[in-house]
């Protein structure tokens, strides 16, 4: 369908095609989004592409329109997923930068993307690649530079995030440091504590910027949105954010946000009830690699792994 290996940079690990998005009105206009690396110099490029119009199973690389490029100042900590939410805007997820412990403040600096889920109106894209910024986003009509694209704030490197189509909510995991991951529901406005935060723990490996001087080492969390569940290293050590199950073949997973852990293919289950956690049960020890989930147009959910596999959950016995 799609072949950029030529443009893409691979030559960090976390680097790559990363996303893609169908836009909502993609049977009728053709257009789809990508998220990608490049070098020289480092950066990622947020594009919108068209499909062939004579061949339905190819895209046109010649109507590639980049609609963002963010420079990145290490080759770690992409984020990268992009998704379409119930609302038509375009969500993008973006790490802070890279390297460790955050060293230039980006996940507390709203002057920035990096360190930040993004929303844009992508539908009236022109040539240039030109979008508009939702009226209603949080810091639209704030002064001190803080960029209007901004959705919410404060994260790591948010690795997978979706929409729940039928409570609306937008659950995210965010990959931590060294001691804890952390699975989030996204409210436009927020800030989700990186690097004052490592889950719900303060994280003492912080560089004190001038973003942050107005902390003490102990780290006040006020105004922080804390995480729904957090687990350590016995349970792993990167999340796989995945989705809310709205399928039919387990019913007993309706309405229960899946998702997993890289290093160690755990799969869990978490459900709430008017904002309580009152479950958080492992389903699966899996061993496999789980790079990311999907989901088909009937709310079956597939995780896709690094032995270059697509699976689905078996029906119980």
């Amino acid at each position: 369908f799609l072949d950029i290996k030529d443009k893409v940079s691979n030559r960090g690990n976390e680097e790559g095609l990363l996303g893609l998005a169908f836009d909502p009105a993609y049977e009728a206009n053709g257009h789809f989004y990508i998220y990608y690396s490049m070098a020289n110099p480092r950066r990622s490029v947020i594009s919108r592409l068209s499909v062939d119009p004579g061949n339905p199973n190819l895209a046109n690389i010649s109507t590639e329109t980049p609609v963002l490029v963010i420079k990145q100042p290490y080759s770690n900590h992409n984020g990268g997923h992009i998704v379409f939410g119930p609302d038509g805007y375009l969500y993008i997820g973006l790490g802070d930068g890279g390297s460790g412990g955050d060293p230039h403040g980006n996940g507390q600096d709203r002057t920035t993307l990096l360190g930040s889920i993004l929303r844009i109106d992508v539908s009236t894209l022109d040539s240039k690649g030109q979008y508009i910024v939702p009226a209603d986003n949080p810091f639209v009509g704030v002064e001190n530079g803080f960029k209007k694209e901004i959705w919410a704030y404060g994260f790591r490197n948010p690795w997978r995030f979706n929409f729940d189509l039928e409570s609306g909510y937008l659950w995210v995991g965010d990959v931590g440091q060294n001691s804890w991951e952390e699975v989030d529901i996204v409210l436009p406005g927020h800030n989700y504590g990186w690097n004052l935060m490592e889950g719900s723990h303060c994280f003492h490996g912080r560089k004190l910027t001038s973003f942050l001087r107005n902390r003490t080492e102990d780290c006040d969390q006020a105004g922080l949105e804390l995480p729904v569940v957090e687990y350590d290293r016995s349970g792993g050590c990167s999340i796989t954010g995945g989705y809310v199950y709205r399928g039919t073949r387990i019913p007993s997973l309706v309405g229960a946000y899946v998702y997993g852990d890289f290093c160690t293919g755990k799969i869990w289950a978490i459900r709430q009830n008017e904002g309580v956690t009152t479950e958080h049960r492992l389903l699966a020890d899996s061993s496999l690699k789980l790079s990311a989930f999907g989901e088909d147009s009937s709310g079956e959910l597939y995780m896709l792994s690094f032995d270059k596999k697509i699976y689905r959950f078996a029906l119980p016995e």
